[in-house]
């Protein structure tokens, strides 16, 4: 770590100047990884999940209590004891190619969303009917009440419920879009896109936020204030923080720990928390094969895993940047809880774990562990193998991009063809504080993040959880999910980490979460 804070040092005097644009009304970001993958419904890939906060709006929006508002919605009427909804779009709303928004492309949109994400396809599993009676109404007819309709709609979950026109919402679920076309503060710049390197976005002059609300999060008037917004991805986080010490770039999505203190010291910049519902890193098995199609197999490996150990590689001493003692949902969220925690949080014991292992099944076969080159990844990734090798496991890690890793992952072919048994990821906090939208946990062998468990009773716990509104039994039911968590093991949540933002002092009014860009200003 110490070399790597000289190194950056000495980059504030050393590093190649990044071209920037001269006019104060651009804004130049430096996203946490390369952006590859523009179709919101493609990915759960946090950097595209952003990309797609731009150029696309939702029907809904979540404020910074989690709770949905009508966005491009006007409101809505529920009669029928909950079984049918009716929403009223907002007057004039555009797409970025100057046609008019209609309920049509929200049904399409829906329907499509509906296929590849785990609360839309919860939502359309008790929908009989999605019409569009007329152009500024979409209509749903349920077959039983569903009272997180409207969070469905509002991006509560990792793939982003965007509205697009239904000439590119019809598109098959399982293909790209061929166009980035929505209706968002920002239009997508076609022509500047270089996948990994560089995206450039441009204000879209007919997008009318809502009047009269301040903007909260997702939801209230999304204004924006610069005219055109340059992302750069510049090699690696050295030589960003350089950049923006040396005022070359404005904004950097966030910086490891050990490049912290480079910034610390700099008067024109300042280094903040603007997501305090942090991210849970996580080690991700593959279900199809041995050793871990076997549970027992994998709860072992529960007593393998120190948490403290891996959060103080990714976050240093400082405990108010990172939490151990972490299962299904994020400290601090409505619904998490310390249910059975003491399977990650008693003494570590590796010579039982061995023994466990040995009992269960496993026989010294090659574990094939996918990893990214990133800092956050390495940091987790090489504290938790150390672990699983004190826990007699035999380990192939292979490092490679984010790209090449979503690839892999849904990679069907034994880990001996290509195929894989664990993978390392983060999920973010907004999108894992529930059980409709923490995707890891989905248990049908098919759905949810790449791993594809089989849990019957996942399955119930989350269908009971989605029929109720009542927030005592939603907790109930979240504390047997973290039971069954232990049980049948999934994946391993391995901490609980609040990522830092870093920015040019003279940019302020950062929203609240994950990085946006209304309300962002240059003072």
């Amino acid at each position: 770590m110490r070399r790597r804070q000289l190194l950056a040092a000495g980059m504030l005097l050393a590093a190649p100047r990044v071209v920037r644009a001269e006019a104060s009304r651009t804004l130049s970001y430096v996203p946490g990884g390369g952006l590859t993958v523009l179709d919101p419904m493609w990915t759960t890939a946090r950097v595209t999940r952003v990309h797609a906060g731009m150029v696309f709006d939702t029907l809904y929006g979540l404020d910074a209590t989690m709770t949905p508002r009508p966005q491009m919605a006007e409101g809505h009427t529920v009669e029928q004891d909950g079984k049918v909804w009716t929403i009223r779009l907002r007057p004039g709303l555009k797409f970025h190619d100057g046609t008019a928004v209609l309920a049509g492309d929200a049904a399409a949109s829906i329907r499509r969303f509906g296929v590849r994400d785990s609360i839309g396809q919860a939502l359309l599993a008790v929908t009989d009917e999605l019409s569009a009676p007329d152009d500024r109404t979409l209509r749903f007819r349920l077959a039983k009440p569903f009272p997180h309709l409207p969070m469905a709609l509002a991006g509560s979950s990792f793939m982003l419920p965007a509205i697009m026109p239904e000439r590119l919402a019809s598109t098959d679920p399982y293909r790209q879009v061929s166009e980035i076309v929505g209706s968002g503060p920002y239009r997508f710049v076609t022509a500047e896109f270089n996948a990994g390197e560089r995206a450039t976005y441009e204000r879209f002059a007919d997008y009318v936020p809502r009047a009269g609300e301040p903007v909260n999060y997702m939801a209230g008037g999304k204004v924006v204030h610069f005219d055109r917004v340059e992302w750069r991805t510049l090699g690696d986080f050295a030589t960003a923080v350089a950049a923006l010490a040396k005022g070359e770039v404005d904004w950097l999505d966030f910086v490891p720990t050990d490049l912290i203190p480079v910034l610390l010291h700099n008067p024109h910049v300042t280094v903040e928390v603007t997501e305090p519902t942090g991210s849970i890193p996580i080690m991700r098995f593959n279900h199809l094969f041995p050793p871990f199609d076997k549970a027992a197999v994998r709860r072992a490996l529960l007593g393998a895993i120190d948490q403290s150990q891996i959060m103080r590689a990714l976050a240093g001493t400082d405990t108010s940047a990172w939490r151990d003692r972490v299962g299904l949902f994020s400290p601090g969220s409505l619904l998490a809880n310390e249910a059975g925690i003491e399977v990650l949080s008693s003494a570590r014991d590796y010579d039982r774990v061995r023994h466990d292992l040995a009992v269960a099944g496993y026989s010294g076969e090659r574990i094939v562990v996918l990893t990214v080159a990133s800092a956050n990844f390495t940091a987790v990734s090489e504290v938790a193998l150390d672990q699983l090798r004190k826990a007699g496991l035999n380990i192939d890690a292979q490092v490679m991009d984010f790209t090449t890793l979503l690839r892999r992952r849904a990679n069907k072919a034994p880990p001996s063809k290509g195929g894989w048994s664990i993978f390392f990821t983060f999920t973010d906090g907004l999108f894992s504080d529930n059980p409709a939208t923490n995707i890891a946990i989905r248990g049908d062998g098919k759905s949810g993040l790449d791993g594809w468990p089989t849990s019957s009773r996942l399955e119930e716990l989350r269908a009971a959880w989605l029929k109720t509104g009542d927030m005592v039994a939603q907790k109930r039911i979240t504390q047997e999910m973290q039971q069954q968590l232990w049980q049948d093991v999934p994946y391993v949540p391995l901490g609980f980490w609040i990522r830092p933002t870093a920015h040019r002092r003279n940019i302020i009014n950062l929203p609240w979460g994950y990085a946006a860009f209304y309300g962002v200003q240059r003072a």
